[in-house]
């Protein structure tokens, strides 16, 4: 017998962190007193001279259709702020998209590039999105294993080996969920020199650009030379650095040719991303001073839970935690306890309400991810009960 659904949808699995979250929810919603680290969300509000600009764009009447591609001031303030600001000098507004969110741009540039037949190269952990939209795309992900002790990134050795006459992308994360690592820029050039030489497309999912710690710097892999520049697709947006996940606004910088074809899938799948959200996000540009000021209240704060949940993860006897130097994120190894993530998180949800998201998820089954995107006191209460439960064991 037939299935009535088609093989897409048999073969995409639901989101784990979003499992997570939402059974977390569930639990508060009981009366459960709940530690969630689950989602990658930031507990802040959207800037307040954002949300001003949208609320005007409403009472403007500014709520019809605009191009598919996005509207077009905003486009070319992008495109001007990968100029200025990230390398990447021929960027055009005609190159960049604005879409329904950053997973929709990933989404979007695999399937602009990506079919039956090709191979699309993950590093391991990876966000578990990544996967999916490859499988998605009628492609076959190819997983590589990066290590603790590699600061989970991939060597130029790794990724020569994983190369075939099938491979079509690499997807790069820097700053990473889940890890937290960021690639310096000799490290991000010799992974690019060999995507050039193999004529490879990278999806560089820069959506964590602006979240690092400890003086390192998020570099574009796009910037490093006109070959980079054609060969990769820059996924990012405005969610985490903004705190504006419900708004729905993803971007890409891409080459001209890709920006084109994905410019026509997204008109014939969401025609253009919500037309006044868009009005509140051009003012992270025109007001650049008042974003780099709100960016920067939230990197201060998300640095001190950083430090603050990395030495206490590291007190527990049987966990180590490797210190994180950008996003939102900690990724300990939790393999001395004798357990699979996923029962080592069912476990300690069960005994002691906290809710992490198992490695298992991110391609790392001897690992747990914290999101450090909470409160203080959800941090505080949270590395109690999770030492208490880690001591019973």
């Amino acid at each position: 017998m037939n299935s009535r659904l088609s093989n897409w949808a048999l073969n995409i699995s639901p989101s784990p962190t979003l499992a997570v979250d939402s059974k977390a929810k569930a639990l508060k919603a009981e009366g459960k007193d709940v530690c969630g680290f689950g989602a990658g969300e930031p507990n802040f509000d959207t800037p307040d001279f954002i949300k001003e600009a949208c609320i005007k764009a409403l009472k403007e009447g500014k709520t019809k259709y605009i191009p598919a591609s996005g509207l077009p001031d905003l486009r070319e303030a992008i495109a001007e702020f990968y100029r200025a600001e990230k390398g990447v000098k021929d960027a055009k507004a005609s190159d960049i998209i604005v879409s329904a969110g950053g997973k929709f741009s990933c989404y979007l540039a695999i399937l602009a590039v990506c079919g039956i037949g090709d191979e699309v190269i993950i590093p391991a952990p990876y966000w578990v999105s990544y996967p999916e939209m490859v499988k998605l795309a009628g492609a076959t992900p190819v997983f590589v294993s990066c290590s603790d002790e590699a600061d989970f990134k991939m060597t130029p050795a790794q990724l020569e080996a994983a190369i075939t006459p099938k491979t079509k992308m690499l997807v790069l994360t820097s700053p990473s969920n889940p890890t937290g690592a960021v690639y310096s820029k000799e490290e991000l050039k010799a992974l690019v020199d060999i995507a050039v030489k193999h004529d490879i497309f990278i999806l560089s999912d820069e959506i964590y650009e602006f979240l690092t710690y400890d003086g390192v710097e998020a570099i574009s892999p796009a910037s490093f030379s006109s070959e980079a520049r054609e060969h990769v697709i820059i996924a990012s947006g405005f969610s985490k650095s903004y705190a504006m996940t419900g708004w729905r606004l993803g971007t890409l910088c891409a080459p001209s040719d890709v920006a084109a074809a994905v410019s026509k899938l997204q008109s014939q799948t969401t025609s253009n991303a919500t037309t006044f959200a868009q009005y509140g996000a051009l003012e992270v540009f025109k007001r650049p001073e008042e974003a780099k000021s709100a960016r920067a209240e939230m990197l201060k704060v998300f640095d001190r839970r950083r430090i603050t949940l990395m030495d206490g993860l590291n007190s527990i006897d049987g966990i180590s935690c490797r210190r994180a130097k950008g996003a939102f994120y900690l990724f300990p190894n939790v393999s001395k306890f004798g357990m699979t993530s996923t029962d080592f998180c069912a476990k300690v949800l069960e005994k002691e309400l906290v809710a992490i998201v198992p490695g298992v998820a991110f391609g790392a089954d001897e690992n747990i991810r914290f999101s450090y995107a909470v409160g203080d006191d959800v941090i505080s209460k949270g590395l109690e009960r999770i030492a208490r439960f880690c001591s019973s064991l």
